[in-house]
C-alpha cells in the first residue's frame, strides 16, 4: 500500500523552475534519501511534498494529514519547557502521549528546562521529537541531523528505523549516513530543470511566507 506517491513533479524556487520529472512511491517501511549539491532544489521539493508551496507540474498523492514535516527551524516555543513543547505539539496532532518521544530522543533529563535555554543540539533533538508525537505515517525531513553530535545522530537513526518498522515511511534530504541500508537514494541532479524560464505563481501565493 502506498503512503506517498509523487508523479512527474516539477517545483520552482524564486520563480525559477528547479527540478522536474520527479517520480517515486513510498510504502510502509520504505525510506528515500534525496541527494544533490546545494541549491539543486532539495528543500523546495520537500516543502512542496509537505504542502507548503504549490507544484509547477505533476501531482502528489497522500492521505489527508499523513505527512509530518521537519525543516531547518525546530519549531519550538522558547518560553515553554521541553515537556510543555511536546504536549503542545501532541495536542496539535490530536494526541496526548509524549513519554516515548522523550525517551527516544534522550530528553528525560531536560523535561523541565525552557526550550530557550537548550543548546543547539538539544533544541534539534526536541524539534525532531515532535515527529514522534505526531502519529503521522510519513516523515518528510530536511537535513534532520544539523547540530547533532554522533550519539544524537544514532538516536535519530534509531527513531527512523523504529518508525519504518512500525509501518511508517520517510523522505529525507541528508548528507549523513544514517545506517539505513534499506533506504533508496534519489539524486536530483538527474532531474535538474532543463528550462530556467520564470514560472507564474498561483494567485495569492507569497513565497516569502511559504
Amino acid at each position: 500500500m502506498s503512503l506517498l506517491s509523487v508523479h512527474d513533479l516539477a517545483v520552482a524556487r524564486g520563480g525559477m523552475r528547479a527540478v522536474e520529472g520527479v517520480t517515486f512511491t513510498l510504502g510502509a517501511g520504505q525510506a528515500l534519501i534525496l541527494r544533490g549539491p546545494n541549491g539543486i532544489g532539495k528543500t523546495t521539493l520537500l516543502r512542496t511534498v509537505a504542502g507548503l508551496q504549490p507544484a509547477v507540474a505533476g501531482r502528489i498523492e497522500a492521505a489527508p494529514d499523513a505527512i509530518a514535516y521537519a525543516a531547518h527551524a525546530d519549531g519550538l516555543k522558547t518560553a515553554l519547557t521541553v515537556t510543555e513543547n511536546l504536549r503542545f505539539w501532541a495536542q496539535v496532532f490530536g494526541r496526548a502521549e509524549i513519554a516515548a518521544a522523550v525517551e527516544a530522543m534522550n530528553l528525560r533529563d531536560l523535561t523541565g528546562r525552557p526550550a530557550g535555554t537548550l543548546s543547539a543540539g538539544q533544541k534539534r533533538r526536541l524539534g525532531l521529537a515532535r515527529l514522534l508525537v505526531s502519529g503521522r505515517p510519513v516523515w518528510v525531513l530536511d537535513e534532520p541531523t544539523v547540530s547533532l553530535d554522533a550519539d544524537s545522530v544514532a538516536l535519530f537513526a534509531g527513531a527512523v528505523r523504529a518508525h519504518l518498522g512500525q509501518g511508517g515511511a520517510a523522505l529525507m534530504a541528508t548528507h549523513i549516513d544514517l545506517g539505513l541500508p534499506e533506504a533508496e537514494v534519489l539524486d536530483l541532479m538527474a532531474h535538474r530543470a532543463s528550462s530556467t524560464g520564470r514560472v507564474v505563481k498561483p494567485a495569492g501565493f507569497n513565497e516569502a511566507f511559504a
